[in-house]
């Protein structure tokens, strides 16, 4: 019975491998049957890691660099400035506390405007000199009259009539004087009394800078100013350019300037200094742009430089997808001449974007020159 068992059961096993033999013969007969697409590109290394060789380089379509003629651009960052030759400082004119506020930062205000008070001992003291003088005045004039008629009748002498006609001059200057100094603390009228300063605005503008609030102190003629007016028709814009480009910078020459917030509009900007010191961790100077406000500038805003060069320069242009960013440099795909299937890997620098989605090559391509549209898709390729 045992003799049975194993001799079907080796039988079994025989069958089984006979099957699985004949199988795999087939499959290998009729070959893989899931593998229905095209086979992949076959990348191989040339001998400079740089270059490399493909079966199918039909696979990744060329195109001739175009040419563009231009003068030399050089982009940088800025910051939108106040011109300080535009800014009016706002000082007390007397000594005391601030009573009344009547404007705030960032007001725009106009000539004459009342910006805030303040109450003084200094001009009440300015009053009490000033109605004294008036007094003493008015006292010396009717001396005066009466030496002088006095003299006419001859009942004083020459010399006493001179002594009050010297007097009256004396009061007359002191009252002078005295008037002359409530203006200086901003009184216009000095026959309605009070302690009080009403201190009004120079210029009209911006205040850009305020540095009291009610019921603080200030004192006359003396930083910090309590409001700061700045001109905001012109404004400065402030660039960091690098050392190896301040070749391109020249005094008088104009540059183009768009705002981060307004990237369509274009506005112009005269360049009227360039920083004689360099940032010693940067090796940058600051270049002076002078711009006028057409209502859309604030203080701190961002905007884009572009210097323009005197010459004309010609450079390559390709389609911005024939350009790989790679390890922080710019790389294109050429073809090795009279070798085909063969492509290299060159490093070129990019330039600004153009209409039409191609993009300028200031350096390493030159015009006319073949370039693989799609870099990218050739350099997923290489590294599969």
């Amino acid at each position: 019975m045992n003799r049975v068992y194993i001799l079907e059961a080796s039988l079994c096993a025989c069958l089984m491998l006979f099957t699985t033999a004949c199988g795999r013969g087939v499959k290998a007969a009729s070959g893989d049957e899931g593998d229905t697409g095209p086979k992949p590109a076959a990348v191989v290394p040339d001998m400079d890691a740089s270059n490399f060789s493909v079966d199918h380089p039909e696979r990744f379509p060329l195109v001739a660099a175009g040419q563009r003629v231009a003068a030399p651009e050089l982009n940088v960052t800025g910051v939108v400035s106040p011109d300080v030759s535009r800014q009016v400082p706002v000082p007390s004119l007397a000594s005391g506390r601030v009573v009344e506020i009547d404007a705030r930062l960032g007001d725009e205000v106009k000539k004459g405007q009342i910006l805030f008070k303040v109450r003084s001992q200094d001009v009440a003291g300015a009053f009490s000199d000033y109605r004294q003088a008036v007094k003493n005045e008015q006292l010396a004039k009717i001396q005066l009259d009466r030496a002088n008629i006095l003299y006419d009748h001859g009942a004083v002498p020459k010399s006493q009539q001179e002594i009050a006609q010297n007097a009256e001059d004396d009061a007359q200057v002191v009252l002078e004087t005295a008037k002359e100094h409530l203006q200086v603390l901003g009184i216009s009228d000095p026959d309605h009394p009070g302690g009080t300063v009403e201190v009004s605005a120079p210029v009209s503008g911006v205040i850009t800078d305020q540095e009291i609030s009610n019921a603080s102190g200030v004192q006359a003629l003396t930083p910090p100013n309590p409001f700061t007016i700045s001109d905001v028709s012109n404004v400065w814009i402030l660039c960091d350019v690098y050392e190896n480009d301040l070749s391109q910078v020249h005094l008088g020459e104009y540059a183009d300037i768009r705002l981060n917030a307004y990237p369509d509009r274009l506005l112009k900007g005269k360049i009227s200094n360039i920083g004689q010191i360099m940032d010693p961790n940067l090796r940058t100077a600051k270049v002076r742009l002078e711009v006028e406000n057409p209502g859309l500038m604030r203080f701190g805003m961002f905007a884009t430089a572009t210097f323009h060069g005197a010459t004309e320069e010609k450079h390559a242009t390709v389609p911005a997808t024939a350009i790989l960013h790679l390890h922080d440099r710019d790389w294109v795909y050429t073809p090795i001449p009279n070798r085909n299937g063969r492509f290299r890997r060159a490093e070129v620098t990019a330039g600004p974007m153009l209409p039409g989605n191609m993009q300028e090559i200031a350096s390493g391509l030159q015009p006319g020159q073949q370039v693989v549209s799609d870099a990218l898709v050739l350099q997923n390729t290489v590294e599969q």
